[in-house]
This record gives structure tokens, sequence and C-alpha cells, in this order.
């Protein structure tokens, strides 16, 4: 019995230019599955050390807003100062409110209701008093709305401002905005016309409360400092997809070597196997009858062809 096709033989067909391309995109796409397989993780894990900080920021005792932070601080004192409880006493300035765009509760569309609280030394601090369902109709806050007036003290978690991402909005740097894209502390401090703290409260309870409104807006959610978001999951997808390319592919290889070296496409040994007959060549058990068509008709000699002498006529 003849020996089979060696494994070298048998995997020719891998080093065609197609499946060169088709190895080096199985490739690309692995290693791009599992880059955001560690990316999820890496999010995971700042999700895990925020949390941390929230927590521990949110168990330390309550302080006036006014003597943790000043006008013009940096993004990083707001940072370390985040999610502490703070209070906040003074008057809302009267048409302070803007409406903050694109804020969803429960997978409603709306929008957030920013106010500007004036503390007794004239500094400005942004209140964000709560959500209201908005589908697009409002560009500015409604009526019946209006937060109470005199001096009130406000509690909440201080929030650091929200800054323009790559493809974020662009928020006009004149003008007076009725609603805007993100709590950008610097522009609505600018619309003001006075010194503004450098981050917001999200607003838990104010004294004396708002009076009863007709839709009156909807207190935000206390920050969760356990919520570690679907990262983890996300990973497991990432790193599952990549292994089942580097798995599955060289499977698909193995069977298409077998395929080749058994000529299961093309009912033959296979050109792999080197005892086996030449698959482009004539079949050595097709014997010509006289009137078969593919004789020539003059001379009786089958046609001349690639490898295929011409013979006399019998």
């Amino acid at each position: 019995m003849p020996a089979g096709p060696s494994i070298a033989a048998m995997y020719r067909f891998a080093r065609r230019p197609r499946w060169i391309v088709s190895h080096l995109i199985v490739l690309v796409i692995a290693v791009l599955f599992i880059r955001l397989g560690f990316w999820q993780l890496d999010r995971l894990h700042y999700k895990r050390d925020r949390n941390t900080l929230w927590r521990s920021q949110m168990a330390l005792p309550v302080r006036p807003v006014e003597t943790l932070l000043r006008p013009g601080e940096s993004d990083a004192t707001v940072h370390a100062d985040q999610l502490r409880v703070v209070t906040a006493t003074g008057t809302y300035l009267p048409g302070s409110q803007v409406l903050v765009r694109g804020r969803t509760l429960n997978d409603v569309p709306g929008s957030w209701v920013l106010a500007a609280l004036r503390l007794p030394d004239g500094r400005i601090v942004p209140v964000v008093r709560g959500w209201m369902a908005n589908d697009g109709r409002y560009d500015a806050v409604p009526r019946g709305l209006d937060p109470p007036a005199g001096q009130v003290t406000v509690t909440g978690w201080l929030r650091p401002p929200e800054h323009r991402g790559r493809f974020g909005a662009v928020i006009p740097a004149d003008g007076r905005l009725t609603s805007i894209a993100r709590v950008d502390v610097a522009r609505y401090g600018r619309q003001m016309g006075a010194p503004v703290l450098p981050a917001w409260v999200q607003l838990r309870a104010e004294q004396p409360s708002t009076r009863p409104a007709p839709t009156p807006p909807r207190p935000l959610a206390p920050p969760d400092p356990t919520d570690q978001g679907p990262h983890f999951s996300y990973a497991i997808q990432w790193f599952s997809f990549a292994a089942i390319g580097l798995i599955g592919y060289p499977l698909i290889l193995r069977r298409k070597a077998r395929d080749e070296a058994t000529g299961s496409a093309g009912g033959f040994r296979g050109r792999l196997d080197p005892a086996g007959p030449d698959p482009d060549g004539p079949d050595p058990h097709d014997v010509r009858e006289p009137g078969d068509p593919r004789l020539d008709a003059v001379s009786g000699a089958e046609p001349v062809g690639p490898g295929r002498p011409a013979s006399p006529a019998p």
C-alpha cells in the first residue's frame, strides 16, 4: 500500500495567497478581541477603584461646600472631594434654571434641571435639582418648576464638572443659553456673571422644600458605590470570541487538509499523492471507440491538446 501524503503536503494549500490573507484576518481579529477583553478588565478595575473612593467620601462628615472649594481650583482638587456630602445655604437666582439635555431615566428621555444657588459672599454653586421628562419638546425649563424663593439650605453630593469628549456637542461660548449638553460649570458661571465654584451639587434635600408643582423635578438616584457595570461579562464575551477563532480556525484548516488529501472534493486520490494519477491528464481507463465524437472527424485521431499527442486512427 502506498504511503499517504506528508503533513507538509497536506497543508500545502495553506500557503496559497488567499489562505495567507485568511490567516492574517483571523489573527488580527483574534488580537483585537483579546485587546477589547483587557480593555473591559481595565474599565472594571477603574470602577472598583472609583467605588472604593466613593464609599470613603460618602462616609465623611458633612461640610459646607464653600469650605472645601474655591473658584478656579483644579479638577484634581474637585475629584479628590467628589461624592462627599456637602451643604450650601443661599438663594436661587431668578431665571437661572437651564436644562441639561440628553438625560434618560429608566429608558425615558428627559433632562436635568440646573439652577444657580448664590451664597452670601456672592459666589455661585450650580445645583442639579432633579430630572424631568423631555422628549424634545422643551428647550427651556417649563413653568411650574421654579425653585423655592428666599433663603434655602441644600444638601447633596459634590460632583465634578462635565467636559466635552472627542465627539461631544459644542456649547456656544457666548449668548444666554436655556439648555446645555452637559454641566459645564465654567460656561454656566459666565452666563450667571459671578464667580462659580468648580463643581456642582446633586440635590438630595433642601429646606424649605420646593412648593408643590404640577411636575416637580424628580430627584436623581443617589450614587451607587457598588455598581461595577457589565465590564466583567463583556470581557468574558470578548475572550470567548477570540478563543472560538483561535480554536475553530485550525479545525477548519485540518478539515480542508483532509479533504485535499482524500480527494473528497474531486473524486480522485488527490494531487497531493505523488503516486496517484495526474488529475489534469487523460483517464487511462477511457477507451476511444470509432465514432466517438471526441475523435477528429477527418483523421480519426484524438485532438491535440496539452499533454495529449496526436495518435493515428485505428
